[in-house]
């Protein structure tokens, strides 16, 4: 049976896709609080997986009612991110994916709306063979709204024509919307939502990790 023919690119969320970074980004919005606020930071809700920094942050103090504060705990936050810096759990499949393109001359990259700082160490530390990446701080409008990837993708080389043969890697409702609404194919990853949550979502396909997304391309 012939193989099918591959995407022309793929383009990768980080926080839940690429790395497990909860612990990360947990401990520097929990530091950030106590040190702001003097108290502990509420729960965070599954309905801001994948939003800005900057939403969640005015999600956490509108919590106690000092919504005007939100632009300082978020950018207090970054420099505890920064500071106390927690390297993110590499997940599974993530090295044999990017070599697997790599090989293939196939044009990929990162476009998360975590900062740019954070994606810039995790990189490093984990060793990971991203040389194109966007953060938040690239954006005018980071996801939902599809800036993220377009700009990624345009940077990668590619035009309009050829969004609709690219794969978006996203763990997150947010990023798949964005990847939609750019008018690429999201593909899901379980890492918070169910693969049924994920289609509903719009996903095309859906997988527990890369690993499982590399093996599919292999077979394929």
């Amino acid at each position: 049976m012939q193989k099918k023919v591959l995407p022309k690119g793929f383009l990768f969320d980080f926080d839940g896709v690429v790395v497990h970074s909860f612990k990360s980004h947990g401990n520097a919005w929990s530091s950030a609080f106590r040190e702001l606020f003097n108290q502990e930071i509420a729960p965070f809700p599954k309905s801001h997986a994948g939003k800005s920094p900057m939403l969640i942050s005015e999600y956490y103090c509108s919590v106690i009612g000092e919504e005007k504060r939100a632009e300082e705990l978020f950018l207090l936050k970054d420099v505890h991110l920064d500071k106390y810096f927690t390297i993110p759990d590499l997940l599974p499949g993530v090295r044999e994916f990017t070599d697997f393109l790599t090989a293939k001359n196939i044009p990929y990259g990162i476009a998360s709306n975590a900062t740019r700082g954070f994606l810039k160490n995790s990189i490093k530390h984990l060793f990971l063979n991203f040389k194109n990446y966007f953060g938040v701080q690239d954006y005018d409008k980071p996801k939902p709204a599809p800036e993220a990837y377009i700009k990624l993708a345009e940077h990668l080389g590619f035009t309009q024509t050829d969004f609709k043969d690219i794969w978006v890697f996203e763990d997150s409702l947010t990023g798949t919307k964005a990847a939609k609404l750019a008018g690429m194919v999201p593909i899901g990853i379980t890492t918070q939502y169910t693969e049924e949550e994920l289609k509903a979502g719009g996903s095309a396909l859906v997988f527990p990790t890369l690993l499982e997304a590399y093996q599919y391309l292999q077979n394929n």
